[in-house]
Formats: C-alpha cells, structure tokens, sequence
C-alpha cells in the first residue's frame, strides 16, 4: 500500500493547527516560523489552478476597493 501526501495540504493542517492556539502562547520565534510556514505554503499552492482562482478573487477585490475609495 503507498500512502502519498501532498506538501500543501501537509502544511495546511499544521497552519490551522499552529493558529488555534492561543497568542498570548506564542513567543516571537514561534510567529516567526509561522509566518515563514504560510510563506512556503502560498509559494506552494501559488501555481495551482485553486492559488490562481484565489488571486483572481483577491485582485478583483482589491480593484473594487480601490475603485470605491474614488
């Protein structure tokens, strides 16, 4: 039997695991090797048709915003 895991979905679950806990439980570091674990994610799913869709929604958000403020 071969069990195979997909790198994004891993470093998924270990986002939502690590900012479940609560903030005033994290030292600096911990944020830190947080912040550079959603980084690694995003570069990661970035390619993908699913990291594609996101920034269509964010870019299309981020024009209707910036179209109001006029």
């Amino acid at each position: 039997m071969l069990v195979t895991i997909n790198v994004a979905v891993l470093l998924a679950v270990i986002i939502i695991l690590r900012l479940r806990r609560t903030t005033h439980a994290r030292s600096r570091n911990d944020e830190k090797l947080t912040v550079v674990i959603v980084l690694v994610f995003g570069v990661l799913i970035a390619p993908t048709a699913f990291g594609q869709g996101i920034l269509d929604v964010v870019v299309q958000v981020v024009q209707g915003v910036s179209q109001s403020g006029r």
